[in-house]
């Protein structure tokens, strides 16, 4: 792991945005719980959001953060600060509707035990210090640089979607939805740059991909089949498993096809974040947020 030099120069630097929080303002006021309608299951699937990603992003800010000291380049400096302030609304935002689930008698408990025992227990920081505390947080930064990448793609496959548009995704949800995939477009090259720049080993790189791939994949798909296993609302309960096949054909959810390809892209050698997709479009939705614009009004 590189420490304070000031010898080690940024890998990538033709794509660099000025990174800021937004302020951002969401009236959950009359959504209805069930905010695709007739899909109980992608709702469920699009509720882990809520409860998985205030804890995580938080989590995530407060590694980046830690990996400041170990960054001499001013702009990958600024980015990883506006990055973290992102996260941060992020997180809040989601929370917000995280207590109108409660509010409405959602259970949430069981999933946010499992989010915190993910964050705090098995990826905190572990009072580690000395080199053993800096290969630990390279190992998170690793970890948090793949997530960031399968949240960057997700954001672009949120943006383009049309199916949402089209079965009548209230507006307010939709646009966090956006908002949110937008700046995880905006931003999708700042972990992985500030991993390149801290660590940069491809051994870890991949070996944290794979982890976090697996630990992503087992926290939502457990949550989404908890959440929609409970809700009391559900006429005709098929299988989870069966449930999300038919949610990922109607193009509501992602499918899994699209899970193992952006694995094979993100574990190629020369991989770096800015090969995928359009970021002008990220641009383009967050000049037009309507909750971006309501918090300006």
């Amino acid at each position: 792991m590189s420490g304070h030099t000031g010898r080690k120069i940024r890998e990538y630097n033709d794509e660099a945005l000025a990174i800021n929080a937004r302020h951002v303002r969401f009236d959950w006021t009359g959504v209805p719980l069930e905010y695709i309608p007739g899909q109980p299951y992608a709702t469920h699937f699009w509720n882990v959001m809520h409860l998985v990603l205030p804890e995580g992003e938080r989590a995530m800010a407060d590694v980046y953060a830690q990996a400041l000291p170990y960054i001499d380049d001013e702009r990958l400096t600024e980015e990883v600060i506006g990055f973290i302030g992102q996260e941060a609304t992020h997180a809040s935002s989601h929370e917000s509707f995280r207590h109108y689930l409660r509010a409405h008698d959602v259970e949430v408990a069981p999933v946010l035990r499992a989010v915190g025992y993910a964050v705090n227990t098995i990826f905190g920081d572990h009072g580690l210090t000395g080199r053993a505390g800096k290969a630990w947080l390279a190992e998170r930064l690793g970890i948090y640089a793949a997530a960031e990448h399968f949240t960057a793609v997700v954001g672009e496959w949120l943006l383009d979607n049309a199916a949402l548009d089209r079965v009548g995704v209230n507006p307010t949800m939709l646009d966090l939805l956006r908002w949110h995939g937008a700046e995880e477009l905006e931003h999708r090259n700042v972990a992985f740059d500030a991993y390149q720049y801290v660590d940069g080993g491809y051994a870890r790189r991949a070996r944290t991909a794979l982890i976090a791939c697996l630990g992503l994949a087992v926290l939502w798909f457990s949550s989404a089949a908890f959440l929609y296993r409970n809700d009391t609302t559900v006429r005709r309960r098929r299988p989870w498993p069966w449930a999300y096949i038919r949610a990922a054909q109607g193009g509501f959810v992602p499918g899994v096809s699209f899970l193992f390809t952006q694995m094979y892209y993100y574990l190629r050698p020369g991989f770096h974040p800015s090969s995928m997709g359009d970021i002008s479009k990220a641009v383009r939705y967050l000049a037009l947020s309507p909750a971006a614009q309501a918090a300006q009004g």
